[in-house]
């Protein structure tokens, strides 16, 4: 399964107007669709599964994961979680797609084949700006998501520790969007 080339040939339907998204859940429904399309027999696809219907003693950060595929008669899993910020808020914003990295790492840690974080943005505050330093310096200047990563500011001081290390790759649209798809 090319999971991750499937995910990039929807943004390509999406960059030409195949598919609309105003917000995150019509990003996740039309994606989710479109990877329905893709999979064969026996695989599943259902949005929103928790967490516990893999693993039902785990607890973690989060408990459901956006979009999971699965084959029901092996352990073969994918998991991946949407984001389509779009409100401002770009330091808590930023902070939560860490933190949806974070889910996605725990998540393969249980057994999950592979995991993805993916990010579309339409505003350019998310990858270019005057400020390149502390949380903006992952989505602006490449600087590897790993390690302790704190969050200054907002409504509480938070850190979270990535295992391992990750690099926001952005993916220009010509519809004016951009995304990057972080495999765990």
């Amino acid at each position: 399964m090319n999971l991750k080339g499937d995910i990039s040939t929807f943004f390509r339907f999406l960059e030409v107007g195949v598919f609309e998204t105003e917000n995150e859940f019509s990003l996740q429904h039309e994606l989710g669709i479109f990877l329905r399309t893709m999979i064969e027999s026996p695989y599943k696809l259902q949005f929103g599964r928790s967490v516990n219907f893999f693993y039902p003693n785990e607890k973690g950060q989060k408990s459901e994961i956006d979009i999971v595929i699965y084959n029901p008669a092996t352990e073969e899993r994918y998991g991946i979680e949407l984001n389509f910020p779009n409100k401002g808020q770009h330091v808590e914003q930023m902070f939560h797609l860490i933190k949806d990295i974070k889910f996605m790492e725990e998540v393969k840690k249980l057994g999950f084949t592979k995991t993805y974080a993916v990010t579309y943005v339409e505003d350019a505050l998310y990858y270019r700006g005057s400020k390149t330093d502390g949380i903006y310096a992952y989505f602006r200047s490449n600087k590897p998501i790993q390690g302790v990563i704190q969050k200054h500011g907002g409504k509480k001081e938070e850190s979270l520790q990535i295992e391992n290390t990750y690099k926001v790759r952005w993916n220009s649209l010509g519809n004016g969007g951009k995304y990057y798809i972080v495999e765990t």
